[in-house]
């Protein structure tokens, strides 16, 4: 979560295309260790991506996982028999 709190913070700053020495320079500065290898994968992740685009299919999906368990706990709760 580190490094894309990094990764944003970066971007919001007007760096669209921040780098692992971008990243480690904002985490060092709050006295956080990095992973390179972590680092790496964030940012060859979102390497590309317009960022909020990135976050509202984030959202869509959480609000997917949290409706369908939300229905299955309701049903279950109700005594609806729930989807095998």
């Amino acid at each position: 979560m580190r490094y894309v709190a990094a990764y944003l913070l970066a971007v919001l700053g007007g760096n669209e295309s921040p780098t692992s020495k971008d990243l480690k320079k904002i985490l060092d500065s709050v006295g956080i260790e990095t992973d390179d290898e972590r680092m790496n994968k964030v940012i060859s992740e979102l390497n590309g991506k317009n960022i909020e685009d990135v976050i509202a299919q984030g959202k869509y999906s959480l609000s997917v996982t949290v409706t369908a368990s939300t229905s299955v706990t309701w049903s279950w709760e109700c005594g609806i028999a729930a989807p095998s």
